[in-house]
């Protein structure tokens, strides 16, 4: 290989060259303010408001609905908390998922211990949700529903058509992380009644810092942040204009990709799969209804982050879901509720990819990663320096 090969995409994506290009002169020469009377301002306006009108595009929504934020962990608090002071205590009760990401668990967390109620739906082993335990889970006193559309981790989706349905039912906000899920997979809010969307910049060739919350109209909230009249009342403060003319630019390319990029880094995900299950014993694919670029796999008795560490030599970046930033020896909280082994929790790696790789890539990857499995299964306590054959072992951890 002549080149990095990066397989990290649900981390953060490269910025696109047209999204660069776009945002240039918003660093130099257009710097007026889009809130200034004069004309100078106003053209900065018309092209922020083309950038909402970008984004509302690619999710199916009305201009008037995108709110821009600084990225996807504060959409999150603004469409939870927001929610929730807007009903002004009338309703205490959120539900969530014990697989969302710390930007929604955080914040429900948060607001346990501040005395709302909270409840945690469980996952089975495909990481899949039971629906019927959601419906059974709303309670006249539950103020919103925050379900994520994609799991960062595994790609794992969730039915969010039969998700809002129950939610509009029971007359209950629903609020979804679609960081993962938007630019990948098809999205209209036109004809899906989610109230409350997140999108990140950073996750679909965007720039970084830049987020949006789709707020359908009618939908009440009440702004994290106060003090003008920006994001039509919903978040003060002069807009990122640099950023959100990327953001706009990021989604329009995404809406002409997204057919083809989805059965094309589909074909990479499969070929890396394949590979990997041809190659090496012990081998674990993690969640079954999966977004089309996300491949997590464990590898039983071996740990992730010496596979990291291993294929980071090799110029291959990837990611591991075995253990929080803390440094905890705790495999990640996803792997805990899909009920993955302890022995093969530590050993899981996620691999996502975004249209700008290649085959290439997908076949460096196969021909290195099997050798560095067997290197490290050769060193691991649990193998004892054996041969293994692929048997499973017991699960020391118990």
């Amino acid at each position: 290989m002549t080149r990095h090969v990066y397989l990290d995409n649900n981390a953060t994506t490269m910025c696109a060259p047209e999204v660069v290009e776009a945002m240039k002169p918003y660093w130099g020469e257009l710097y007026g303010n889009p809130s200034s009377m004069h004309s100078f301002g106003g053209k900065i306006r018309r092209n922020v408001d083309r950038a909402r009108s970008q984004v509302a595009a690619l999710l199916g929504a009305q201009p008037s609905e995108i709110v821009f934020t600084s990225g996807g962990s504060e959409s999150d608090n603004l469409a939870i908390r927001g929610t929730l002071e807007a009903l002004a205590g009338r309703k205490r009760h959120i539900i969530t998922t014990r697989v969302e990401h710390p930007a929604v668990q955080g914040v429900c967390h948060y607001l346990q211990k501040q005395g709302y109620t909270l409840t945690e739906l469980p996952v089975d082993n495909d990481g899949a949700l039971d629906l019927d335990q959601l419906a059974q889970a709303i309670t006249p006193d539950t103020a919103i529903v925050s379900i994520m559309w994609a799991n960062n981790e595994t790609g794992v989706l969730f039915p969010m058509d039969e998700i809002a349905r129950i939610c509009k039912s029971r007359r209950v906000v629903l609020h979804t992380d679609a960081v993962q899920a938007a630019g990948k997979i098809p999205i209209d809010l036109s004809r899906l009644p989610v109230d409350l969307l997140s999108i990140s910049g950073h996750k679909l060739h965007g720039p970084k810092g830049i987020g949006v919350l789709y707020v359908r109209k009618g939908t009440k909230l009440v702004p994290l942040i106060i003090g003008g009249h920006q994001e039509g009342g919903k978040r003060a403060g002069t807009e990122n204009v640099t950023s959100i003319v990327g953001l706009g630019r990021a989604c329009e390319l995404a809406q002409q990709h997204l057919g083809q990029e989805m059965e094309q880094v589909r074909q990479m995900r499969n070929r890396l799969q394949e590979g990997i299950q041809a190659s090496c014993k012990g081998v674990r694919i993690n969640g079954k209804v999966r977004l089309p670029n996300t491949l997590n796999v464990s590898f039983e008795f071996v740990e992730g982050e010496a596979i990291l560490l291993l294929l980071d030599e090799l110029e291959i970046s990837a990611s591991s879901g075995s253990a929080c930033a803390s440094g905890s020896l705790e495999p990640s909280h996803v792997m805990r509720a899909m009920g993955v082994p302890f022995t093969a929790a530590h050993g899981s790696i996620r691999f996502s990819f975004s249209r700008y790789n290649t085959m290439q890539e997908v076949d460096y990857v196969v021909e290195h990663l099997p050798p560095i499995i067997d290197r490290l299964r050769e060193m691991s306590p649990f193998v004892g320096g054996h041969q293994w054959n692929g048997t499973p072992l017991p699960d020391h951890a118990h």
